[in-house]
């Protein structure tokens, strides 16, 4: 393996590693006691930042993990896993199988060898962390982001290992089908980006049926690139190429009009080294819902605007979404949790974020505006806005809160569903319908918007009864503000990608609303990942 094994016999080694489990328990030659002396002060002196690692190697009376004549298969495994972390897209040098197998070959003494098992059980450390859970801790990346990570207890990951490498190595990457599809994808961008990228761009020109010219022939060129049109030679702007372009639109989250308007030819023309980076960052979040996300459970993508119902795998119920404003104090978090009930004929408790810089200002100028609400005192007694001079309050004091009763134009609509969280985020129906007809649709907020709400109420009442629609309505019926129980929780799971594959492995891509993939692409390229290719 190294200089150092070549000038030892096996023989000598086996009873070095021997005396070094036992030291204490007997008398060990005075040429290995150096020999193994040596060795243990070289782990401690390299593992002396890390508590863990130091006391591991200290409990196991400095047994090897790697450095051993019996250790070939758990270091031939770690090092076989980690040539894939490009592939994985994580930071290479963090690991560096090249540079440490280079340091395997140059090892001469024992010192040296106690530095390489430190430094393989660290990079095994990092490795299990950032493949299992993600290489940035998202909540200092973007303070939206809520999501908790499963973490590894590195005992654990250190005592797997041993018993079992391979088995252990298999399985620390996500096991959802997307982030397979995810490699696959990023594998295929990087392989048409060094062919020369998708060609072209096409001239920002609106084209529709009948077009022809050099507009049309590098339109049709970037499709084909991409996937979407077979090999043609057609010089017009036919059926073949609208209906090309009608998948394009559908997997980018545009109309599928079949037109080539602005919008579409600016999607068209996003580089390939962009769709990479988008596919990176999606790895890293699929990292961080490393997770058993439920049998059945809700799925809310933010920047597809679309919440969805899957069971076994399955999408059983797809509705339209409104999510929260791009601004600072209203953008939908990202996390997960558990659905409980849902509230039929709900009050509104206005928020008091909502309340003392929205309204607050209305009644100051009118007490009158704003009558659809009512005005509560701390006790929980309505208020009568006559007796009450508004300007002599600012948003610091104010003393009142504000609820709209149940109805039909109540801003909650008629139904909300509740996994009671710390933002008081919730998804609910809504009164403003027409919001859900624009390809955009960032109004809320912050909660999530139902396009189709007493349809997903049946959809989830489905698993405890025969006759859901019966059930529900029974309650909504009466016009009073119940509730019903979901008798099993269902999780829910509020995400944000804007890039990923379809069952197909066709990939999908959306508008980045927040800006929270730019700053984690930005924190993955400070952290060291580096995309395969960069051309545009």
């Amino acid at each position: 393996m190294s200089r150092l094994y070549r000038r030892r016999s096996s023989v000598r080694l086996a009873l070095g590693l021997s005396m070094l489990v036992a030291a204490g328990a007997g008398v060990i030659p005075a040429p290995a006691l150096a020999e193994l002396t040596a060795y243990t002060r070289s782990v401690a002196e390299a593992a002396g930042r890390s508590d863990l690692i130091s006391g591991w190697y200290r409990e196991r009376g400095y047994r090897t993990l790697w450095t051993g004549p019996g250790d070939a298969a758990r270091r031939e495994a770690f090092l076989s896993a980690i040539t894939q972390a490009a592939a994985h897209g994580l930071p290479v040098q963090r690991y560096d199988a090249a540079a440490l197998a280079a340091r395997f070959r140059a090892a001469a003494t024992e010192g040296d060898r106690g530095r390489l098992e430190v430094a393989m059980t660290q990079a095994l450390l990092d490795w299990a962390h950032d493949l299992h859970s993600g290489v940035l801790d998202p909540a200092k990346v973007d303070p939206g982001i809520k999501r908790e990570v499963p973490k590894l207890d590195p005992r654990a990951v250190l005592a797997a290992f041993e018993t079992d490498p391979v088995r252990f190595l298999n399985g620390l990457a996500p096991r959802n089908p997307e982030y397979a599809r995810l490699m696959r994808a990023k594998l295929d961008l990087e392989r048409r980006i060094a062919r020369g990228g998708w060609g072209a761009e096409v001239p920002l020109r609106p084209m529709k049926a009948g077009a022809s010219g050099p507009d049309l022939i590098a339109l049709r060129d970037r499709l084909a690139a991409m996937g979407y049109l077979g090999r043609t030679a057609t010089n017009t702007f036919d059926d073949t190429v609208r209906a090309a372009l009608r998948v394009f639109q559908h997997d980018h989250g545009l109309t599928p009009s079949g037109v080539a308007d602005e919008a579409t030819i600016r999607a068209l023309n996003v580089a390939p080294s962009a769709r990479l980076g988008a596919i990176l960052v999606a790895m890293e979040r699929e990292r961080w819902l490393n997770i058993d996300r439920g049998e059945r459970h809700i799925w809310v993508n933010l920047p597809e605007f679309t919440a969805r119902i899957v069971e076994g795998g399955n999408v059983t119920f797809e509705t339209r979404s409104v999510i929260g404003k791009d601004s600072a104090d209203q953008r939908s978090p990202e996390f997960s949790d558990q659905m409980e009930y849902m509230v039929i004929n709900p009050s509104w408790n206005v928020p008091r974020s909502i309340t003392t810089k929205e309204y607050l200002p209305l009644l100051q100028r009118n007490p009158n505006a704003a009558g659809h609400l009512k005005l509560i005192d701390s006790r929980g007694r309505v208020v009568n806005r006559g007796a009450v001079n508004f300007n002599a309050y600012n948003a610091r004091n104010f003393p009142f809160s504000m609820r709209q009763p149940p109805s039909d134009g109540n801003a909650l609509g008629l139904v909300k569903f509740m996994f009671p969280n710390p933002w008081n985020i919730y998804l609910h129906d809504t009164p403003s319908k027409s919001l859900f007809d624009r390809e955009v649709r960032a109004f809320s907020h912050g909660c999530i918007r139902l396009g189709q709400p007493f349809d997903f109420a049946h959809a989830l009442l489905s698993a405890q009864t025969d006759d859901p629609q019966a059930l529900f309505q029974s309650q909504l019926g009466t016009g009073k503000e119940s509730v019903i129980r979901l008798e099993v929780p269902v999780p829910v799971h509020l995400v944000y990608f804007t890039a990923w594959a379809g069952p197909m492995g066709r990939m999908n891509y959306r508008a980045d609303i927040y800006g929270r993939d730019a700053a984690i692409f930005d924190a993955l390229s400070r952290a060291g990942v580096v995309p395969g290719a960069v051309q545009g």
